[in-house]
């Protein structure tokens, strides 16, 4: 597998030093792998903390910025930061309204952001809650997960909250949003390809060229089963009928429908499911109210695509359409 890359065992800590280069409206903390948003903390603002495994840009990083997250704690490649880079973030970030931490639902990140809020608790006193995203309908349990995998609504949630932090509202407040989004979302993805981590050298799985991986994760990890390859409106039914037998998105309000790619598929490809998703909605009775079509979760190079939808209402429509400024997400003031 060919990567431009130097040496494997530094692809996290150089692409970190890429970001604090091409962005100077962020602070990056080379030392604990923290992205900070150049201003933070904010006084009187609930901080935003999330962060995982690197591979998923720009997830999280890349959310970093007015609108979204106050700091983003970087681990290794599919592997999750540890309890010190976010006691360090959650420090950083207080500016006196407390702390609110975004967990994707696997395993080692609910463990260290669990005892990450413990230990920020008691060396400061910064009041921390905790909001883990489990959107994804594929599977109930996984190789890293107990309970279904936190994925695509993860990005919503942090554009969403991150809007609803900005308005001023309290750190319950701002989880209770966190908690709405989450119970709203869900998500449910596939693969052309594997992808392969740099220490690894070699795909995470084989899948030959003549086959799919249906309800994979954002690690590599394989789905609920693997199907000939099809046309794109079969897999369109595949990732949407799933998604709407598992909660009805049914009502005048409608939804905000999120095609995701997960690293290497042109927006060609992805542009063209999202008009076999809008199709299958139509005909579902389903309205999109607010789109987002693009590379926002990925699995390193992996070729496929995922599916999110969240049940929209006028709150989170208008804390969607509120003003971004991030090197993922930029639109409005």
């Amino acid at each position: 597998m060919k990567k431009l890359i130097n040496d494997p065992a530094d692809v996290v800590a150089e692409a970190l030093r890429g970001m604090d280069a091409a962005h100077p409206e962020l602070r990056v903390d080379h030392a604990n792998r923290i992205v900070y948003r150049a201003d933070a903390p904010v006084q009187g603002k609930v901080g935003l903390i999330s962060g995982g495994g690197s591979g998923h840009e720009p997830m999280h990083g890349g959310f970093v910025g007015p609108g979204m997250l106050d700091a983003a704690c970087a681990g290794e490649v599919f592997t999750s930061p540890v309890p010190d880079q976010m006691v360090e973030a959650t420090k950083n970030v207080d500016g006196g309204a407390g702390v609110l931490h975004i967990v994707k639902n696997y395993t080692g990140d609910v463990m260290n952001f669990e005892m990450a809020a413990e230990l920020a608790g008691a060396e400061t006193g910064v009041e921390v809650l905790s909001v883990v995203t489990d959107d994804d309908v594929a599977v109930q349990d996984s190789l890293y997960t107990a309970g279904r995998r936190g994925v695509g609504v993860t990005v919503l949630l942090e554009k969403i909250v991150g809007a609803a932090a900005d308005e001023g509202r309290d750190l319950a407040g701002v989880a209770a949003v966190a908690r709405k989004v989450n119970g709203q979302g869900r998500s449910m993805g596939m693969a052309l390809t594997s992808c392969t981590v740099p220490a690894a050298g070699q795909p995470t799985f084989e899948l030959p060229d003549d086959q799919m991986e249906i309800g994979i994760g954002i690690h590599g990890e394989p789905g609920r089963r693997r199907v000939p390859l099809a046309p794109a409106r079969e897999v369109a039914a595949m990732l949407v009928e799933p998604v709407l037998s598992d909660l009805d998105f049914t009502g005048p309000d409608g939804v905000i429908c999120f095609v995701n790619g997960m690293g290497g598929t042109p927006l060609l490809e992805l542009y063209l499911m999202y008009n076999e998703v809008a199709a299958l909605l139509d005909k579902a009775g389903v309205r999109i109210a607010r789109s987002l079509v693009g590379p926002y979760i990925t699995s390193l190079e992996m070729a496929g695509c995922s599916v999110t939808l969240v049940k929209a209402d006028d709150e989170l429509i208008r804390l969607w359409d509120a003003p971004v400024r991030t090197p993922g997400l930029r639109w409005g003031a």
